[in-house]
């Protein structure tokens, strides 16, 4: 595993990460879930992404429990705030920020995260009482750096010009093989502003894995199959997507890797990117994950494979 610096932070993260969207608390058991993240500590993976919406509290609780006993500077920490918790429990307003934080550490079972992200951007909260709030959580020692996710550019640029408050040190966006509308203005103003990328569904919910194919079933157990985490990825489940898709394969085969591999090592190779998140419900999953890390591939490979799918995006504008 290699592993990557965090912005202008002095975190060393892994340039693949565990995820917690949709899994943990959520679509998979809690024993399957200790035996990915045990599986994840095995292959060096020392990031963990989670969020305080992800099963109302319920992927928390149960990283918190699976990370119990670990040293806690054995593992890079990462939650998010602004999700409705309740009818009255949403947002990025001082108070709510103040009670979040408190609520994911209880749940996480630590004393501080290692990053502390905006899920999304508050458009009922001003933008200056977040920052405070968030500064706030800094300075008392409940998160080490903060992030953001999904903001778009002139947010992003707006925090950045607030004088007395923290500054972000992630960014959190969707991005693959098939989204690349980070690239246009978020990712050359976050490396002018000390900022990475934390990369969300780096394979476009296991379309880039390959194993959908187009005219055929859904594979038994995937996560298109089930009923918590399957209605997340139908828009990339289009005939014409699945068929591009299959169309990587000998590029992959030709630079000696899974389809997976590739993906992940594609999005790897932004130099902005510090990690790609990965989501896993058998560690087996998370085996073929790592092994994108450090991957060198021919830049000719990746160019060939944006051109195969290049116009796809449509259907997720």
């Amino acid at each position: 595993m290699q592993y990557r610096k965090l912005g202008a932070s002095d975190l060393e993260v892994s340039e693949i990460s565990l995820g917690s969207w949709l899994t943990y608390g959520v679509g998979v058991e809690q024993d399957k879930a200790r035996a990915c993240v045990d599986r994840a500590f095995d292959l060096g993976i020392n990031f963990i992404d989670t969020a305080n919406v992800y099963g109302r509290g319920a992927a928390e609780e149960v990283l918190g429990e699976v990370l119990a006993g670990r040293p806690r500077d054995s593992y890079v920490l990462a939650t998010k705030v602004f999700g409705a918790m309740s009818d009255t429990d949403k947002g990025l307003s001082a108070v709510q920020i103040a009670k979040q934080i408190d609520a994911s550490l209880k749940r996480l079972r630590v004393d501080h995260v290692d990053l502390y992200q905006c899920h999304r951007y508050d458009t009922e909260t001003p933008l200056e009482e977040t920052m405070q709030a968030l500064s706030e959580v800094v300075r008392s020692g409940k998160a080490r750096y903060i992030g953001f996710s999904e903001w778009a550019p002139d947010q992003i640029e707006a925090a950045f010009a607030l004088p007395g408050v923290e500054k972000f040190v992630s960014s959190q966006p969707q991005y693959s093989l098939l989204w690349r509308r980070p690239e246009a203005k978020v990712i050359p103003i976050s490396a002018a502003n000390g900022v990475s990328q934390i990369v969300w569904s780096p394979l476009a919910q296991g379309v880039l894995s390959g194993k959908y194919l187009p005219g055929a079933g859904l594979p038994a157990e995937s996560r298109a199959t089930s009923d918590s985490m399957g209605q997340a990825m139908q828009s990339w489940l289009q005939p014409d997507i699945l068929e591009a898709v299959q169309k990587l394969k000998p590029l992959a085969a030709e630079a000696g890797c899974s389809l997976t591999q590739f993906s992940l090592a594609w999005v790897l190779r932004e130099p902005n990117v510090a990690s790609a998140i990965v989501g896993a419900s058998r560690p087996d999953q998370l085996d073929e994950n790592a092994g994108a890390s450090g991957l060198k591939i021919d830049p000719a490979l990746f160019a060939k494979a944006e051109s195969l799918v290049a116009g796809l995006q449509r259907v997720r504008a």
